[in-house]
């Protein structure tokens, strides 16, 4: 099967400044997912350190990284620091091409421009602009950057850049119905952090919510901080985590699907499979007990639009358990299944034919009716 060509899907901005950022950030800026949450991270240079929030990382050993530079692997957690709400991400495997980030102390005046770069709502790699309107704001004895570049869920690790392209923050959390008030943690923390940590020579650490002492793998004593005796947890002490019920029976079926379930998850109940050209997402919803296979497939061609019409028409009066259907300009194949009648088997079969039909038919639309391929990183 041919393959996808790939991109970035990139909202529509006027300003040359904002573009030539959106160009230079595309290479640093990377998509953290667990089996809880997404959020973003962004590269600190060669040497493999992804920095992000604290709460993006929490209770996980590991996380699955993925960018325009990164294939998508698992990565360890190698330092954490909940009072920032900082943590460091250590990747296996990064690209010689991975530009230089330049970090600037916060010397930030209210009023100057920011961009806030991210993956909001699992999106791939959007960039938001907006003012800043305080620029030492404090809270919990922590300076913060305040500003109205929107930030959403998924935006958070993300790094906030001014109108040179310098990273001057990290964004950290919003105000609820507070109308894109944002705040991000200036890097000057980040900074500090950055060089304690590298005097640890690559040991594991946390920074100890009691005291604020720095707790490597080599001096915890046990569970405990050896500066004052607090309970403290180093990233690589996080239970591992294990799926339960209708959860553990779609990762069973998507590891028997030949896919590491590992890199597949994308938060609580949810999944992402890459099989070919196609992206599919699995989707568990509890209440309900409904799951959702969801492969969005090429965008309908500019011309002949009736032909793909008539064909996916077709198509449907053939398949067994799945649907074609458009959605806006996507193409997406649909299955939908109830907990209640899903078995091993039928689910297995079902899946695989989602998988392999998704891919066939991406590549299919393509060359056969002139669609466009989607472009993802």
């Amino acid at each position: 099967m041919a393959g996808k060509r790939k991109g970035v899907t990139l909202p529509i901005f006027v300003t040359a400044a904002v573009r030539e950022v959106i160009e230079q950030y595309r290479h640093i800026v990377v998509q953290i997912a667990t089996p809880y949450s997404t959020g973003t991270g962004f590269l600190l240079g060669q040497k493999g350190i992804i920095a992000t929030n604290e709460h993006v990382v929490r209770n996980n050993r590991e996380v699955v990284v993925e960018s325009e530079v990164l294939p998508r692997q698992c990565a360890r957690v190698v330092f954490t620091d909940p009072r920032l709400d900082l943590a460091f991400v250590e990747v296996p495997v990064i690209s010689q091409d991975t530009e230089t980030l330049l970090l600037q102390d916060n010397d930030l005046k209210a009023g100057d421009p920011v961009i806030a770069v991210g993956h909001p709502f699992g999106l791939r790699y959007t960039v938001t602009q907006g003012i800043v309107s305080n620029a030492h704001h404090i809270q919990n004895d922590l300076v913060y950057i305040q500003h109205d570049a929107a930030l959403n869920p998924g935006n958070s690790g993300g790094p906030l850049v001014d109108a040179q392209g310098r990273v001057v923050g990290i964004n950290t959390f919003i105000i609820r119905n507070g109308q894109s008030i944002g705040f991000s943690l200036p890097t000057s923390y980040l900074l500090e952090a950055l060089e304690v940590f590298r005097a640890g020579e690559g040991k594991v650490a946390t920074r100890c919510s009691a005291c604020q002492g720095m707790v490597f793998e080599n001096t915890i004593q046990g569970v405990y901080c050896p500066h004052c005796g607090a309970k403290t947890e180093l990233p690589s002490q996080a239970e591992e985590f294990e799926p339960i019920g209708m959860a553990h029976t779609i990762e069973a079926l998507i590891t028997r699907s030949g896919h590491n379930v590992r890199l597949t998850r994308r938060g609580p109940n949810a999944w992402e499979i890459r099989q070919g050209s196609a992206r599919i997402d699995i989707s568990y919803y509890e209440k309900t007990g409904l799951i959702t296979g969801e492969a969005y497939l090429c965008l309908l061609p500019q011309s002949n639009i009736q032909a793909i019409y008539e064909y996916l028409l077709r198509q449907n009066y053939t398949l067994e358990g799945l649907t074609l259907s458009v959605r806006g300009q996507d193409v997406v194949l649909s299955l939908l299944i109830y907990d209640r009648y899903l078995n091993v088997e039928t689910g297995l079969k079902l899946l695989c034919k989602l998988f392999e039909y998704a891919d066939y038919y991406d590549n299919y639309l393509v060359e056969n009716f002139g669609a466009l391929w989607k472009h993802e990183p």
